[in-house]
């Protein structure tokens, strides 16, 4: 006997509007950023730009995740699209990753090619970028929480905040001393930021996008809930896997020996795997004693 019970939670918020203001103030402020780190040859100032560029295509994928997960399930698809923004999480976590290769090989050669740079324009670029990457981090942060595609957004935003506050105290630095290899040695320590920052998403979205179980489940405590149950006798073949970045999903065999334990049952389960889970997602079959008996003759 297979009893499907959803409890469908509501669409999550709609963060359209944060992703679009957060799209254009990085759009262009990276036209600004590269074009300073140009002209004053900083490649702190480009290897941020390009940072910042790598955000902001990240930011258009999880974006389009994002819409993407809101669609309704029809009949090719009939899950929806939510894990399309586990494929955004992970995208962008690539994305990083290239941008960190780029970075890292460019400032090798500034060590062995020094250019100096222009300290003052330097820090008020870099300025202009904590205010940005600070509005923008603070447009995801109430979303991060609970959405591994969010908390990719946000983690970005924040990261580059705090990577473009370096730049400054780099090029006030640079005003005191004038010592040239403080230029490439911040790029390092950008690229080193954006790879500690990057590992822990890559790791998750791969993770989830093999159908690992969210870390945000212990499924020894689903397990052992389900097993405490004084109308279950045996729990067998439990999966729990990401539906979406946000929602997650369950299904199992439930052995009873005292016959069906009826519809009621299986709604409090359900209700009860979302609330104590945020499991929103729960298929249960039930399987009497002398069924599962043999079932278990035949395997």
């Amino acid at each position: 006997m297979n009893h499907d019970h959803h409890n469908h939670i509501h669409a999550p918020k709609d963060f359209g509007r944060a992703f679009a203001i957060g799209i254009a103030l990085n759009v262009g402020f990276v036209l600004v950023e590269a074009f300073y780190g140009w002209r004053t040859s900083s490649l702190a100032l480009l290897a941020d730009a390009g940072h910042n560029l790598s955000d902001v295509l990240g930011l258009m994928i999880a974006w389009g995740g994002f819409y993407l997960a809101k669609l309704r399930p029809n009949r090719k698809h009939t899950y929806g699209l939510g894990r399309a923004t586990i494929m955004a999480a992970l995208f962008n976590a690539l994305i990083l990753l290239v941008a960190v290769g780029g970075i890292v090989s460019e400032a090798i050669d500034r060590f062995t090619h020094p250019v100096p740079m222009q300290g003052g324009t330097v820090m008020a670029v870099a300025a202009v970028g904590v205010v940005i990457n600070g509005i923008t981090a603070w447009l995801f942060v109430s979303g991060s929480k609970d959405d591994l595609n969010l908390r990719g957004a946000f983690l970005h935003m924040a990261a580059d905040a705090l990577v473009s506050l370096g730049v400054v105290i780099i090029a006030a630095l640079f005003i005191v001393t004038s010592w040239m290899w403080l230029d490439p040695a911040i790029s390092l320590v950008i690229a080193l930021v954006i790879l500690l920052g990057t590992w822990g998403l890559l790791r998750q979205s791969l993770h989830l996008s093999l159908d690992g179980v969210p870390a945000s489940i212990e499924l020894d405590a689903v397990k052992n809930y389900l097993s405490a149950l004084p109308e279950v006798s045996a729990v067998h073949d439990l999966h729990v896997w990401a539906m979406s970045t946000s929602e997650t999903a369950l299904t199992v065999h439930l052995v009873t020996c005292a016959g069906h334990p009826g519809d009621d049952f299986l709604k409090r389960v359900a209700e009860e795997l979302q609330h104590d889970f945020a499991i929103e997602h729960a298929t249960i079959q039930i399987e009497t004693c002398a069924q599962n008996c043999a079932l278990s003759n035949h395997t």
